[in-house]
């Protein structure tokens, strides 16, 4: 039961609410900078479009599907809140209004709807794009959402825990690329040719812009300004510096040279494998969390190469393994002082949470996965989801767009062939060469 209004908790998710939009122009950034020069104001504008697509279909019909009571069976909620007409500035969730809570909520629909563009940047169709967009963050994004955090979400009453989205946005988003990236195909010269970030300072740039909204992510899920939210703030800085460290060693050991990119996608690993955590782990735990998932992450990006899908800009290997590592570990690292009473294995908890967060990881990566693939399939059938031969080879910046990001046309140098120069098979330069 509410007990009124918190100004202080209200003051605090106003904040984090404007620090996690900020999270999808940072993320257009650091995208932008990793693909080819003809390509990145597609990239740029595939991110930017998923603000106000996602925010119309989570007004009318998200918001309610996510967050209202259960309809039956802990997996969906009902529509009493369609378009969120019964709710006024009087109304409260818990101690801040409710029309901040669902605004904070939105952001985080918008960022993981964006994440999904990774997989297949340089060669989708920006109208598909466009109707992909709403039509995912109603039937795959909104459906997890409620399992987790809604009322009475099946997730939720079953004990799996996910503090701020390694299921809802990190898991969700990475199988949801990866169906996607399938449907699509590889990018022509796939293996073979070279595609280097054009632009690193916009990588790295947008890395940093994501950490600082992160913090609004995770300590913004507290809905408080206390000492819970105190505790997932510095979890949340020393899993991303841990995250750098640990893909940077990786670099050094494998390739002989720690790279800016490495640096960059290993903040990034960090944050993501904090995302669950960093409720339910101590400041040691967030350590290992985040060290494990710059090196297990440092790994991962080159599965793909083997595996034969062309996850653009590593969805799959940093969002959807990071995600993972950081929903698994908290079976092994939750401590009581910070969930109020669960325990993982370390902590004398035994094995019942690791398997109550590992039926998590499969139920979302399993519907995530098969409800994306179909609905890339329909559309791909009825308007075409990637564009023609022509247009993807002299790039699609112009083609879709009619515009270039620099005078010149084509920024950076010119194309070598799949793995020349001193990166080695695996290593951030791999997975866009």
């Amino acid at each position: 039961m509410s007990t009124g209004l918190d100004p202080a908790a209200t003051a605090w998710l106003l904040v984090s609410t404007a620090l996690v939009l900020l999270m999808t122009p940072a993320l257009a950034l650091f995208y932008g900078g990793m693909v080819r020069s003809t390509g990145v104001l597609n990239m740029l504008m595939m991110n930017f479009i998923a603000i106000p697509l996602v925010t119309v279909a989570w007004l009318l019909f998200g918001y309610s599907m996510a967050f209202s009571d259960d309809a039956g069976g802990g997996l969906i909620g009902n529509l009493d809140h369609l378009a969120m007409a019964d709710i006024d500035p009087g109304t409260l969730h818990g101690a801040v209004p409710e029309l901040l809570f669902a605004t904070f909520q939105l952001t985080f629909a918008v960022l993981t709807a964006a994440l999904v563009s990774g997989a297949i940047a340089d060669r989708a169709k920006f109208a598909a794009w466009m109707i992909f967009v709403p039509i995912w963050a109603l039937a795959v994004y909104a459906p997890i959402a409620h399992w987790v955090w809604g009322p009475d979400g099946w997730l939720a009453s079953f004990g799996a825990l996910d503090y701020a989205g390694g299921l809802v946005v990190e898991i969700a988003s990475g199988a949801s690329a990866l169906a996607l990236a399938l449907v699509l195909g590889p990018r022509i010269g796939f293996k073979t040719d070279a595609m280097r970030p054009h632009n690193l300072p916009f990588v790295l740039l947008g890395a940093g812009l994501l950490w600082f909204g992160w913090f609004g992510f995770n300590a913004g899920s507290a809905l408080t300004a206390n000492g819970v939210a105190a505790a997932v703030f510095l979890n949340t800085l020393v899993a991303g510096c841990l995250g750098m460290l640990g893909w940077l060693a990786v670099e050094q050991i494998r390739d002989g040279r720690p790279t800016t990119f490495g640096a960059a996608s290993g903040v990034v690993a960090g944050l993501v494998a904090i995302t669950p955590s960093c409720g339910s782990v101590n400041t040691l735990g967030a350590l290992i969390v985040g060290l494990t998932a710059g090196v297990v992450c440092s790994f991962a990006v080159g599965w793909k190469f083997k595996a034969g899908y062309d996850d653009s800009l590593d969805v799959v290997g940093v969002h959807f393994v990071g995600g993972i590592v950081g929903t698994v570990l908290i079976g092994l690292l939750a401590t009581h002082v910070m969930t109020g009473g669960v325990e993982g294995l370390f902590f004398g908890g035994g094995l019942a949470q690791l398997g109550k967060q590992l039926v998590g990881v499969l139920a979302v990566a399993a519907y995530a996965f098969a409800v994306t693939f179909v609905l890339g399939k329909i559309i791909d059938r009825t308007v075409g989801f990637r564009v023609s031969q022509e247009d993807e080879t002299a790039g699609i910046d112009f083609a879709l767009h009619a515009e270039t990001a620099y005078a010149e046309g084509v920024h950076g140098h010119a194309p070598r062939r799949f793995g020349e120069g001193h990166l080695g098979h695996g290593s951030m330069g791999d997975r866009n060469h």
